[in-house]
């Protein structure tokens, strides 16, 4: 606006012109930042994040074995009226799966830490993404057996190919939903 101006008053000889799409890149000179990287970081950070929780799961049932294997337990005597043995396994299974739960927090950190010159931008993407999302998912009320509701998080979305799908499955979804209700 303030080009403008000057322009209109005859101190400027033409206005500059300032592009505004999301492939020209940013004024600090790096790359641009486009949809096909988003996706390419968000399969990294799933993935990161999955491996993660494996690691993390049999460090949790290793650590349960570990110390169940190191306290005292009679083996005749009933805990809670279940075998003792049934139990241990129980809770080395339990200990397991809280370790996996708690995979996706160090995947997330790792993931930060690789991309971290990036991570404005995914992060800014990501945003716009799910926000997207949001607008475009059909109602999911409308559901039922023989009629799912397709992804409704987006979460097997990893290239434009899967976004145009799951676009197509939202709106077949709505047809059916409105022509079978």
């Amino acid at each position: 606006m303030l080009a403008l101006g000057l322009y209109k008053r005859g101190l400027l000889k033409s206005v500059p012109r300032v592009r505004f799409n999301s492939s020209s890149s940013s004024a600090s000179g790096t790359t641009p930042f486009s949809w096909a990287d988003y996706f390419q970081l968000k399969k990294q950070n799933n993935r990161i994040n999955f491996v993660s929780g494996i690691f993390t799961g049999i460090g949790g049932s290793l650590l349960t074995l570990g110390y169940l294997g190191n306290i005292e337990i009679d083996v005749e005597k009933p805990i809670m009226g279940f075998d003792p043995i049934m139990v241990m396994g129980g809770a080395v299974i339990l200990g397991g799966f809280a370790g996996y739960l708690v995979g996706p927090f160090i995947g997330q950190f790792v993931f930060q830490v690789m991309n971290k010159s990036r991570l404005r931008q995914y992060d800014a993407k990501n945003s716009f993404f799910l926000s997207r999302l949001k607008n475009k998912r059909p109602d999911p009320s409308s559901q039922s057996f023989s009629n799912p509701i397709p992804d409704y998080y987006g979460e097997r979305i990893y290239s434009l190919k899967d976004y145009r799908q799951w676009l197509r499955d939202c709106n077949a979804f709505r047809r059916k939903a409105k022509e079978f209700l």
